[in-house]
């Protein structure tokens, strides 16, 4: 990140607050004072305003508010966007459905790097936070929980950068993972939401679809692996090391085994019924995958209830009196996981049922949607026998 003063102010004009000014740096405290001193009053989202009558007070105040930095050793800079929380205010406006939008300050330079372990994305937003000073950002947030990180473009006078935060239900390593690339907006609302509901948005419910597909698949797969390898064990009286099995041992390998096929098919409980939810077998090669599908829901729901119950046994657990038998928690686990067992083995036994309707049911990419509108919509051009087709 390049050098820039121990204080600043940004300053921002916005028609509701009148000036917007936002203190950033290792020393943000000076700015903060000097702007205090000069009478802008600290808001809600951590941004200072000073409401004025008309230009001339605004240009007076500016001054003042110069003249005071200067004596804090702070820097002030002026711009000619507008303040980014009423764009994203009006933005969020202009797409479908409900959505709001929340500004977050980052005053000293390293706060905006908690941003990053949550981004997901591989493009310019991502950069943009890592390299690039961002006094303030905003958050667009819908009423499914989807949240979009929204920045001024730097080094641009008028354009926005925006881009997804990971969603919830995904280990850490989600951000690395085939996200939606962030995109480029224009400074009027309309038009960005436009390019958020029509390029953005559906890029981002592709990847998620993606994302949660390999996620259910990696862990069907590691569930029949763990079967096989106990199994093996099982029928050959002999370790994973080629050793003889301690007879004595043999429950415990089956309670380490029960402890890894819960902890995997938690991510199906997760992440399976957005999947389903999307299957339509009658539109695919595989209409009678309907049957199975259906019974793969009703195994679902009733995993749900069975993981519902547990939390509220646990929680049961936690309060109980220490001098109870050490063996409750060990009778609540197995009576869980014998509960679960014909849940885990209806969705090994439909899993490729299961994953090839939820890989049919994949939103299509919005280039993929351009490029098959260009070629259904336009005619293939016809030559002559040796003729090359036009330059395009």
């Amino acid at each position: 990140m390049p050098w820039k003063p121990p204080a600043e102010i940004a300053l921002a004009l916005s028609p509701r607050a009148g000036i917007v000014a936002v203190a950033h740096g290792e020393h943000y405290q000076w700015a903060q004072t000097a702007l205090k001193l000069v009478g802008f009053h600290r808001r809600d989202d951590g941004a200072f305003a000073l409401a004025v009558d008309d230009p001339q007070a605004a240009r007076d105040a500016v001054h003042q508010l110069i003249r005071t930095a200067r004596r804090h050793q702070a820097t002030v800079t002026t711009s000619n966007r507008r303040y980014l929380g009423d764009v994203a205010d009006e933005i969020a406006a202009h797409l479908p459905g409900p959505w709001s939008a929340k500004v977050g300050v980052h005053s000293h330079p390293v706060w905006q790097h908690d941003l990053l372990p949550w981004l997901w994305d591989a493009g310019e937003l991502i950069h943009a936070v890592q390299t690039e000073r961002l006094p303030y950002t905003a958050i667009l947030t819908d009423d499914t929980g989807i949240e979009l990180l929204l920045i001024e473009r730097p080094r641009h006078q008028h354009d926005y950068v925006l881009g997804a935060f990971a969603p919830n239900g995904f280990d850490e390593h989600v951000a690395k993972t085939s996200p939606p690339r962030s995109i480029v907006l224009p400074a009027a609302p309309g038009q960005a939401a436009q390019a958020i509901a029509n390029r953005f948005l559906p890029a981002y419910h592709h990847a998620l679809h993606t994302r949660r597909w390999a996620t259910v698949a990696f862990a069907l797969e590691r569930i029949r692996e763990e079967y096989d390898a106990r199994q093996a064990i099982t029928e050959s009286g002999r370790s994973s090391d080629s050793s003889p099995m301690n007879p004595d041992h043999i429950p415990d390998l089956e309670g380490q085994s029960a402890n890894f096929t819960w902890q995997e098919f938690l991510d199906v409980l997760t992440h399976a019924p957005a999947l389903l939810d999307q299957c339509r077998p009658a539109t695919t090669t595989w209409p009678e995958d309907a049957a199975a599908l259906h019974r793969l829901r009703d195994a679902l729901a009733q995993g749900t209830g069975i993981l519902a119950n547990w939390n509220a046994r646990l929680d049961d657990l936690r309060q109980t009196p220490a001098g109870l038998p050490a063996e409750t928690y060990g009778d609540a686990k197995a009576e869980r996981d014998a509960l679960m067992l014909p849940v885990i083995e209806a969705w090994m036994a439909e899993r490729e049922v299961f994953l090839r309707q939820a890989r049919a049911a994949a939103p299509l990419h919005p280039l993929a949607a351009h490029d098959h509108a260009v070629r259904a919509l336009t005619p293939v051009p016809t030559h002559a026998p040796g003729a090359s087709s036009a330059r395009r």
